[in-house]
């Protein structure tokens, strides 16, 4: 069977995906961004079946404005929990590849300290899973 998604359920994927990996940089002043961006991206860019291809494709859609950490988790916990209730709905053997890639992501950006995450990037870990299994 294929499933097709419109362009506004590849961006919430999109927006919710790479959007939980500008969470872990922005909440992590004293690491590495960059590596945590980095690793976080190759993680998603690896991702297979449907989510893999949605991830991949070059787009430039993707807008995640703040200021502020809590400005940007406005924007992404409740697209992670939306992007979840998309594909539970249109996709159900799809989310929890979408749910693993982006659990996967997370702690590739978070393993940029090589020790165990500092309690601010644990707790922003905790609250994605949360808006993941919102759904």
């Amino acid at each position: 069977m294929s499933i097709t998604l419109s362009d506004q359920d590849r961006l919430t994927l999109r927006t919710a995906a790479y959007g939980a990996i500008s969470l872990m940089t922005a909440a992590d002043a004293t690491g590495n961004p960059h590596r945590a961006a980095t690793d976080g991206s190759i993680a998603l860019g690896s991702a297979t079946g449907l989510i893999g291809h949605v991830l991949a494709a070059k787009s430039k859609d993707i807008n995640l404005n703040g200021k502020t950490v809590a400005e940007l988790a406005d924007q992404v916990l409740p697209a992670l929990t939306a992007a979840m209730n998309l594909l539970k709905e249109q996709a159900p053997a799809e989310a929890d590849n979408f749910r693993s890639t982006v659990i996967v992501a997370v702690e590739a950006a978070a393993r940029t300290h090589r020790v165990v995450p500092s309690p601010t990037l644990a707790d922003m870990i905790r609250k994605i899973t949360a808006a993941l299994d919102a759904a």
